[in-house]
């Protein structure tokens, strides 16, 4: 029995790689595509080339179609708003048009994930210190504050409108960070170590790849068999704290308290490794929905994250490892700049 093919967007990012390198063991065939040629793109080119993806829909006559490619964040300041608005906005739409009117392709097509983003809640997130850390989860309306958000966003309700005219099971994925880069904002960095701040997340705002991948098929999965059509999920490590009053309060005023009183051991740890605790978390996010309507199970959580730290071992899936730094520019300054492709920890 063949493998069902999956049409791959942004093949040469860190997610599409990803996908690229572990769907094939996970029973699908990935095609990939991206603007940028590497072992992980099949076919070099745009996704607002209608043309290419016709022949590429009538070529391979993808079975479920998971759209990664972005202009993101870190090409606010090095691409115009109309470069966002052609990649992210047009694109999709090119991509959902020809999954669902290319002859050969409107009875094969079983599913669309689209790969959005949490930074679409924009100032949800960050509530003033003196307030409690903001609980983030599917109900809180977006407030984007960047032409990244902004387009995602509107990328977000194109999928909704396609859907509802076509019936293609269309499923967005809003993932947190999961990008092995060092922080881009610089007090950050300066506040403490890259993989000390890198675990904290986990708990808070960021996934690992690999769990990210897991969403994904469980996406294609559910969509593919009807069982959801439609819907919006928050994809983040989950977090070991409470929505109640107390604990957000907590997490505005001491957070390093609150770390220590909902996982055992992590003071330990941490000391044993020269770490910190963060003394303020803003937000949560709340991937919950996720696991209860996708099925999805994620495996790098904080908690367990730090009991691999206190084992010595590591702590980021071996995908993460494989996929390494890609960065984001070719010719750039900063923590995004574009590099050779490393392992991590190596």
């Amino acid at each position: 029995m063949s493998k069902p093919t999956v049409l791959v967007t942004g093949s040469a990012g860190h997610l599409g790689k990803a996908l690229m390198l572990a769907l094939p063991e996970l029973g699908y065939s990935p095609i990939g595509i991206d603007i940028t040629p590497g072992p992980t793109t099949t076919y070099t080119g745009s996704i607002t080339d209608t043309a290419l993806l016709t022949s590429l829909f009538t070529t391979h006559q993808p079975a479920h179609v998971i759209h990664a490619a972005t202009l993101h964040k870190p090409h606010v300041d090095s691409h115009t708003k109309n470069d966002f608005i052609q990649t992210n906005i047009a694109g999709t739409l090119a991509l959902l048009e020809a999954a669902t009117t290319t002859t050969t392709c409107t009875s094969t097509v079983k599913s669309f994930t689209f790969i959005s983003t949490t930074s679409t809640f924009g100032s949800a997130l960050s509530p003033a210190p003196g307030q409690p850390a903001a609980w983030i989860d599917e109900s809180v309306v977006p407030q984007p504050k960047n032409i990244y958000g902004v387009t995602k966003t509107a990328a977000e309700d194109v999928c909704r409108l396609v859907h509802k005219q076509t019936g293609l099971p269309v499923i967005v994925l809003r993932t947190s960070r999961f990008f092995p880069e060092e922080d881009d904002d610089a007090e950050r960095r300066g506040a403490m170590d890259g993989e000390n701040l890198k675990v904290l997340e986990l708990a808070y705002r960021r996934v690992d790849i690999a769990d990210v991948v897991a969403a994904c098929v469980c996406a294609m999965e559910k969509g593919g068999k009807g069982e959801v059509v439609w819907g919006k999920y928050i994809v983040s490590a989950p977090a070991p704290f409470g929505k109640d009053e107390v604990t957000l309060r907590g997490l505005d005023e001491d957070a390093g308290m609150v770390f220590k009183g909902v996982v055992p051991g992590v003071a330990e740890v941490f000391e044993k490794k020269g770490w910190r605790l963060l003394e303020r978390v803003d937000r949560v996010y709340d991937s919950g929905r996720a696991v209860r309507e996708l099925g999805w199970r994620p495996e790098y959580t904080f908690e367990k994250a730090v009991e691999r730290v206190g084992r010595g071992e590591e702590w980021r899936s071996e995908l993460t490892l494989k996929v390494g730094k890609l960065g984001y520019h070719a010719v750039s300054t900063g923590v995004y700049t574009t590099r050779e492709e490393t392992r991590l920890g190596n």
